[in-house]
């Protein structure tokens, strides 16, 4: 029995994880998760700390270890902190608006478009060209900001579309005369 990434996972004050054969429960102040993980990695808590070890170093057992340690810590901290994606909106006339909970882009079209928050997702406009995602999921709130994202993704010549904070967008020359 192999127990390589020796890195615990430290278990807060007010978590509670509940570890079963191929699922583990991780409860907390922001809400629950749960994820399916293989019978072959072994799960303990000892002393506030989660260990992650697999059975042997064959390539399988390894991917899984290092998946499953990323999975448990990632819902640890969603539990505690939670996830945010930022994402900021360019081009005349582009902008964002909350509807209730829904979120509606205007971002070129000749409608408006509007996006449907999941239960565990909520979303927040701060100024009209930016948008902030939150959930205790970093899977849920990643997968919901791509969605946003693909709406009007940025295009290469202007720059002008819906792109996360932060990311440089290599700019294309136009034609020249």
């Amino acid at each position: 029995m192999s127990r390589i990434g020796r890195q615990p996972i430290p278990v807060p004050a007010g978590v509670s994880v509940q570890i079963e054969p191929a699922l583990v429960r991780v409860n907390g102040p922001k809400g629950e998760l749960q994820e399916r993980v293989s019978r072959d990695m072994q799960i303990a808590e000892t002393d506030g700390e989660l260990t992650v070890s697999r059975p042997t170093d064959r390539g399988e057992h390894r991917a899984l270890h290092g998946l499953t340690r990323s999975l448990i810590a990632n819902m640890v901290q969603g539990v505690t902190d939670g996830y945010e994606k930022r994402l900021e909106i360019q081009g005349v006339g582009y902008r964002a608006a909350l509807q209730g909970r829904t979120l509606s882009l205007s971002v070129g079209y000749s409608h408006q478009v509007p996006i449907f928050p999941p239960e565990d997702i909520e979303f927040e406009v701060p100024v009209p060209t930016q948008i902030v995602v939150r959930g205790i999921s970093k899977q849920r709130v990643s997968e919901i900001a791509a969605r946003i994202r693909k709406v009007r993704p940025p295009e290469p010549y202007k720059g002008k579309g819906i792109r996360y904070q932060g990311e440089h967008i290599v700019r294309k020359v136009g034609k020249r005369a």
